[in-house]
C-alpha cells in the first residue's frame, strides 16, 4: 500500500468517527461568514477580555472572524435582547455571565425570558468573590463579623458595585443566611466602592477577586472569606464561606449562548471548539491571572442545568432582599 493511499485511509477513518452533528456543520460550510459575538458589559471588562481570549483560537480554527460587538447597558439586557431577536443561524452569539441569571430574577418586565430564549453553548470560567473589610474593622473572622453585626444591627454599611449586581446579591445572600442586618450602599462600579471601603466610609464589601486582589495584597483590605465552596489558589489562607455558613455559594461566571432555535449541529460544534480553546494552556494561564477558575469541559445540557439552578437561587435572594430595579 503506497503512502498516499495510507494517508487517505487515515483521513477517511478520522472523518467517520467524528460526531454526525460536526460532520453536518462542516458539510454545510458553517461558518461561511463572520460570526458576531455580543458582550453586554463595557470594553475592557473581564467579560470582554474573556470573550476575546476564547474567540481568537476559534477564528483561527474556523477560518472566519468571531467579531466582538460591545453593547453595554441595562445590566446586559440590551445585548441579550439583541441576541434573542437575532436569526438562530449561529452567526450571532451572546457572551453570557452571572448578571443574566440575576437579571432573570430582578426584572419582571423584560420582553424576553433568558432561560427560555437563549440556547446555552458552553461555560468558560467562574470568578470568586471575596468578603473583605477595612483593616480597622474590629472583626477578623466571619464568626466575629456575624457576632458584631448582630450586636450592631443596621450600623454596618455594605458597599456594592450597583443595585442587583453580583456583589450586591452575594452580600444579600450572606445577610439572609447569617441573619444579620447590613445597610446596602450601592456605587457606580467596584472602583469607587473600593476607594470608600479603604477610606473607612463603608465597612464591608463582597467583590470579585480581580479588582480586590491588589488591595488585599497591599494590606489595604482584610479578606474574611471567599464565596466559592472551596478555598482558592490566589488566596490559599482565606477560608471559604461554607466553612462558617454551609451551603453558601456565590460567584461570577462567563459562558456562551445563542438564540433559541439555533441548530443543534451548530451548537455542538461551537461547544467543542469553546471547550478546546479553554483547554489551551496559555488561555488558562490568562484566565487564572484574572482571578478566574477555569471550568472543565462541559456540555450544553450541563450548562442549561447550571443556569436553571443559578436563576432559582437568585430568585429566592431577590425576593428576600426585596430588590427592585424595574
Amino acid at each position: 500500500m503506497n503512502g498516499h493511499r495510507r494517508r487517505f485511509l487515515r483521513l477517511a477513518t478520522g472523518a467517520a468517527v467524528l460526531p454526525l452533528s460536526v460532520r453536518l456543520v462542516r458539510a454545510q460550510g458553517y461558518p461561511s461568514r463572520p460570526v458576531h459575538v455580543l458582550v453586554g458589559q463595557a470594553a475592557g471588562s473581564s467579560t470582554d477580555i474573556t470573550a476575546r481570549l476564547v474567540t481568537q483560537p476559534m477564528s483561527q480554527y474556523f477560518g472566519q472572524q468571531f467579531v466582538i460587538d460591545i453593547r453595554p447597558g441595562a445590566t446586559g439586557n440590551i445585548a441579550t435582547e439583541a441576541v434573542v431577536r437575532a436569526a438562530p443561524d449561529g452567526y450571532t452569539l451572546l457572551v453570557m455571565n452571572s448578571q443574566n441569571t440575576i437579571n432573570a430574577a430582578l426584572y419582571t418586565k423584560l420582553t424576553f425570558d433568558f432561560v427560555r430564549d437563549i440556547a446555552p453553548i458552553a461555560l468558560v470560567d467562574r470568578v470568586p468573590l471575596v468578603m473583605e473589610v477595612n483593616p480597622s474593622f474590629p472583626a477578623k473572622t466571619v464568626p466575629e463579623f456575624i457576632a458584631y453585626a448582630k450586636a450592631n444591627p443596621g450600623k454596618i454599611n455594605m458597599a456594592s458595585a450597583g443595585i442587583g449586581g453580583p456583589q450586591h446579591v452575594a452580600g444579600e445572600l450572606f445577610k439572609y443566611m447569617a441573619g444579620v442586618d447590613l445597610v446596602h450602599v450601592p456605587y457606580r462600579g467596584s472602583t469607587p466602592a473600593l476607594v470608600d471601603l479603604m477610606a473607612g466610609q463603608v465597612q464591608v464589601m463582597f467583590d470579585v477577586t480581580p479588582s480586590s486582589l491588589p488591595h488585599i495584597r497591599a494590606g489595604k483590605l482584610r479578606p474574611l472569606a471567599v464565596t466559592t465552596p472551596e478555598r482558592i489558589d490566589v488566596l490559599p489562607n482565606v477560608p471559604a464561606m461554607t466553612e462558617f455558613l454551609p451551603g453558601y455559594e456565590a460567584f461570577g461566571w462567563i459562558g456562551f449562548g445563542a438564540p433559541k432555535g439555533t441548530p443543534q449541529a451548530i451548537i455542538g460544534t461551537l461547544n467543542k471548539q469553546i471547550n478546546a480553546a479553554v483547554a489551551e494552556p496559555q488561555i488558562q494561564a490568562r484566565l487564572k491571572g484574572l482571578g478566574a477558575q477555569v471550568m472543565p469541559p462541559n456540555t450544553p445540557a450541563e450548562v442549561a442545568k447550571f443556569i436553571a439552578a443559578d436563576t432559582a437561587k437568585w430568585v429566592k435572594v431577590v425576593k428576600f432582599a426585596k430588590i427592585k430595579v424595574d
